[in-house]
């Protein structure tokens, strides 16, 4: 059966960079420790997405449409991965900034400006060049990707979601076609917004609600 826009799969991936062959993503805990990126915090397993709503990167959701389950190989080029490097994102910042936060510049040195997050490429004459293109702008990707299967169980996929969008576990109830979040979303404009995003992607469910959790004693 081929994959369509909706459809909840679980994948397993290692994703590299096409010049280097650098890996820069994976769920793989085994391959990790042989790239010598492992982290003992990082939860390793594979990841549910749902296709079509770009859950991953632009390309890669693009390419497993109409795909089966399977091993596959599939190259995106820089455009559809993280963009092409912008110069309109490299900026002369003056160091007198860096020092107000008691920051010293040095190439290599990430900074948070504003907001933003940039990479300081070069120090001179009290300037520094700030490059606020993301790392991996510019280079085409590669995945080794591993489609195991589509996921039809609604917890399963309400589970999922939800950890995609806070990067953690969240607790929930679902009874029949009604959805309990423990978690308390106070903008109502992200609220509305995770509302909408679950009963596009899960359209079963007609009922969203929101349960403050007590705080837990210690």
């Amino acid at each position: 059966m081929k994959l369509k826009k909706g459809d909840f799969i679980e994948v397993s991936y290692v994703a590299r960079t096409k010049d280097n062959n650098k890996v820069f993503d994976l769920t793989n805990e085994e391959i990790a420790k042989k790239e010598n990126l492992y982290n003992k915090n990082h939860p390793y397993k594979p990841l549910i997405i749902c296709l079509g709503y770009n859950d991953v990167i632009k390309g890669l959701d693009e390419q497993l449409i109409n795909k089966e389950l399977g091993k596959y190989k599939i190259e995106i080029n820089a455009e559809k991965a993280f963009g092409k490097k912008t110069y309109d994102l490299i900026k002369l910042v003056p160091n007198s900034i860096f020092s107000k936060e008691n920051i010293k510049p040095f190439p290599g040195l990430q900074v948070n400006m504003e907001g933003f997050m940039g990479v300081i490429r070069s120090v001179s004459g009290g300037r520094s060049l700030v490059d606020f293109n993301h790392p991996l702008a510019g280079k085409d990707i590669v995945y080794d990707i591993e489609i195991i299967k589509i996921v039809n169980d609604k917890k399963e996929k309400v589970k999922s979601l939800l950890e995609l969008k806070f990067g953690k576990e969240i607790k929930f109830a679902l009874s029949n076609d009604n959805l309990v979040i423990k978690f308390e979303i106070k903008d109502a404009k992200l609220k509305k917004a995770l509302v909408d995003e679950i009963k596009e992607k899960i359209p079963e469910i007609k009922e969203v609600e929101f349960e403050k959790q007590p705080l837990e004693n210690k």
